[in-house]
């Protein structure tokens, strides 16, 4: 089990004792651990007889709606009702902020977000979290998620006591999702911490197989159509061992792509012995969204700091090219392909 700070646990615990109004924020496009952390406290505060508003930049994908479902009423999103969600984060007695290292993630909820006057508590498993933006910080990298952190917080509070059984039932099923997805199913990012927290949790009565079949047997047939034409004719190989594909709108659109249903094409090509790196970018208006993997010993993290205006972990980050900053107004293809192959050249021979 994680060491849980005792002084920051209390400090947190008076907290959520004295709010009665508690905004839990995450970052943008929000993943299955950003979903799974904040739906799963939601329930938790709940269960304490707050009054929890979970606030979205934007929707989460409709493979996520199963985490989501049961506090469906609970959920404000930016871009959809962008007067009602910052009011609810400037009014809130308390914020916490999860899966994010900084209020910048959170893109459109930044400025409410600083805005607020209340105290705000960061629980985090990102490098580099903006530290002195916070009243309480929960950091640790060394972890497989914000839902595993979230997990062991939880269990340390006085009602819970280390006993997973006492965690609300939508609580501990949330925290498996979000643990779940961003370890791949347990294929990276796992630590001893992981294991026990899904061995505790099924010991709980967690249906792990719901899980899996909600999160993994539940996508269209065109995100296979999808993946199939992109391994077969889109998918590159450089002779440095960077591999790449690359959606722009035109194939989104012709395959009728919806937010989430990408997620995991990048790791795929790492599954070829020679390629170290893999990234997977995406259009979106005016910005493509870059996802970046890579194999142990390569810093997936620190290409993508250099290169791609983002960060994340060793093996696992994300960024952005920006249009009309990186690339042109316009960009094609070809233009980005062109500024892979050269960031990626200079990384594996000027860096390694």
């Amino acid at each position: 089990m994680p060491n849980i700070d005792t002084s920051l646990m209390l400090s947190m615990t008076e907290a959520v004792k004295e709010a009665e109004k508690i905004a839990i924020a995450t970052h943008l496009h929000p993943d299955g651990d950003a979903i799974g952390s904040s739906v799963g406290l939601m329930h938790y505060l709940e269960s304490l007889g707050k009054e929890v508003s979970v606030v979205l930049n934007d929707r989460y994908p409709d493979s996520l709606a199963f985490i989501a479902r049961k506090g469906i009423k609970n959920i404000s999103v930016c871009e959809e009702e962008p007067e009602r969600t910052s009011g609810l984060v400037i009014g809130s007695d308390l914020i916490f902020c999860l899966d994010m290292n900084s209020f910048g993630r959170a893109e459109k909820l930044e400025e409410p977000l600083k805005k607020a006057g209340c105290r705000k508590i960061l629980i985090d498993h990102h490098l580099h979290p903006e530290t002195e933006a916070f009243d309480i910080v929960f950091s640790k990298t060394d972890i497989s998620s914000t839902s595993e952190l979230l997990y062991y917080i939880l269990l340390s509070t006085p009602d819970i006591n280390g006993d997973p059984g006492k965690l609300p039932a939508a609580t501990a099923e949330a925290l498996m999702a979000g643990m779940t997805t961003d370890t791949n199913n347990f294929s990276n990012s796992v630590y001893p911490s992981t294991f026990g927290m899904a061995s505790q949790l099924l010991a709980a009565g967690v249906d792990r197989d719901a899980i899996i079949d909600s999160l993994y047997t539940n996508y269209r047939e065109t995100r296979f159509r999808l993946m199939g034409m992109l391994l077969k004719d889109r998918m590159t190989i450089t002779p440095w061992g960077t591999a790449y594909m690359i959606i722009n709108k035109d194939i989104a659109a012709e395959y009728d792509i919806k937010e989430g249903e990408t997620e995991g094409f990048v790791n795929m090509p790492l599954g070829i012995r020679k390629v170290r790196m893999s990234f997977l970018l995406k259009e979106e208006d005016d910005r493509f969204r870059v996802s970046v993997r890579s194999k142990k010993g390569i810093s997936a993290n620190r290409c993508a700091a250099e290169f791609f205006n983002g960060g994340g972990h060793e093996q696992a980050a994300g960024g952005k090219l920006i249009k009309g900053r990186d690339l042109s107004a316009e960009p094609d293809i070809a233009e980005v392909a062109e500024y892979v192959e050269k960031c990626t050249y200079r990384f594996f021979n000027e860096k390694i």
